[in-house]
């Protein structure tokens, strides 16, 4: 099986590439157009600044092949951010799979960026076969997507509810870090691997 993770500049290649190594899969990590087009299943990391990531994408003019692909697609935090229409983070022009603006966390009280243990609830949909209700992910970010009732599969809380998890046809997105997440994380990664 050829599962590519996709190579910008971001933060937690490396860390994805070992949760995958743990569950036997191997990946290629690659900003190769073609190797993309054939891959069976695509990963888009993410820790980094959504302007930056963006620039390289369009770049490279990934952004317009991962809208035109229909392989599996599972975007990771940034990567999931990168997948919606805008960001508030340099007020970026996202890839626009979903349609839906990402907002920065807004508070006096919390600590932003939200660092630390969630737990995600209202689980839909295969990426979360025989996951538990309630179990807890792994979360670093300063931005979040809102809820949004077409394309929001999982929920979770911090100052506000918002997406902790998004599908749309063959785009997956979670904002948690599954690589991160012990072994239910890798649970949520192996769903993932053997989605058809």
């Amino acid at each position: 099986m050829k599962i590519i993770i996709i190579k910008y500049p971001t933060g937690n290649t490396q860390s994805i590439l070992f949760s995958l190594e743990r569950i036997g899969v191997k990946a290629i990590v690659t900003d190769s157009k073609e190797y993309i087009k054939n891959a069976e299943k695509i990963i888009l990391p993410g820790v980094g600044e959504a302007s930056c990531a963006m620039k390289y994408l369009k770049n490279k003019k990934i952004d317009l092949l991962l809208s035109e692909l229909k392989q599996p697609i599972l975007g990771i935090c940034l990567g999931m951010q990168l997948l919606c229409k805008t960001s508030e983070e340099s007020n970026t022009k996202c890839i626009g799979i979903f349609d839906i603006p990402v907002k920065k966390f807004k508070s006096n009280k919390y600590k932003i960026p939200k660092v630390g243990w969630n737990t995600i609830y209202n689980l839909k949909g295969a990426l979360f076969n025989k996951i538990p209700n309630k179990c807890y992910q792994y979360f670093v970010h300063s931005y979040y997507v809102p809820i949004e009732k077409e394309y929001t599969i999982a929920k979770t809380k911090y100052i506000i509810s918002y997406s902790a998890a998004l599908q749309k046809n063959n785009f997956y997105a979670v904002q948690f870090h599954p690589e991160k997440s012990s072994y239910v994380g890798h649970k949520i990664l192996e769903n993932f691997i053997s989605l058809i």
